[in-house]
């Protein structure tokens, strides 16, 4: 039942071409343009890996968020619970299909930032390949986890920023979190990106991965897994 569903919803999302494209295309264009606007410099290259974590969560965000909503207020989500599937095996079949279109998405954009925009870090490209699908898995179990308090399409949109907002100003997006007063620290500490940037800035300048490496990537895998449980004791069974 679980693969079942995962099917489904691999099917019905890449049959719509402009969710595709925001998949899949936009970071990579988004990224495109930040080459010319640091016109290849030094400076890109680093804004550049950080962005291999920060684009893939918050579109992921916004595909899942849109996309359970749109389950719900069609009803789709209601008749699935009426099978034999729990609410966690459901949120679990979403959190799948979401992953695999993380692991696609993350393929093409991290490609074209090693392979077309010369991005380059002290660690072999593999180990991006770890961290970027792992943030857009972050953002979808978030996004389903917002959709769970959403009314209507425009108000899981709206928890983006919400969500997305604080985490990218104390996540050490701008400012490295070591250069933060005590407070915002603290605070950065409870903020899922915070974790995937500073594994990408590490990823940098050093090409050993120490302790605090695989303490990041857990940190921001029970996040994920945190959310779809979240996700699953909230979600309505009932279409408002």
């Amino acid at each position: 039942m679980i693969l079942a569903t995962v099917n489904r919803i691999l099917r019905e999302i890449t049959g719509d071409k402009r969710t595709v494209a925001l998949i899949v295309a936009v970071p990579s264009l988004l990224l495109t343009l930040l080459y010319f606007v640091y016109d290849g410099s030094r400076l890109f290259n680093s804004v550049a890996v950080m962005m291999l974590g920060v684009f893939p969560m918050l579109l992921m965000f916004i595909v899942a968020s849109v996309t359970m909503q749109r389950e719900r207020k069609s009803g789709t989500l209601e008749r699935l619970m009426t099978t034999r599937l729990t609410t966690v095996q459901l949120l679990l079949a979403y959190g799948i299909a979401f992953s695999l279109f993380a692991l696609v998405q993350a393929l093409v954009l991290v490609c074209i930032a090693y392979f077309f925009l010369n991005v380059t870090t002290a660690v072999a490209i593999g180990w991006i390949f770890l961290v970027a699908p792992l943030a857009g898995i972050l953002g979808g179990a978030f996004g389903l986890l917002a959709s769970a308090f959403a009314e209507n399409e425009f108000q899981a949109v709206q928890f983006m920023p919400v969500f997305f907002g604080p985490q990218f100003f104390l996540g050490g997006v701008l400012v490295p979190r070591a250069d933060m007063n005590s407070v915002l620290h603290a605070v950065s500490n409870f903020l899922p990106l915070s974790y995937v940037i500073d594994t990408l800035r590490s990823f940098l300048v050093d090409s050993s991965l120490g302790s605090d490496t695989w303490w990041n990537l857990g940190i921001v895998f029970a996040f994920a897994l945190g959310a779809l449980v979240l996700a699953a004791v909230s979600m309505p069974r009932a279409t408002k």
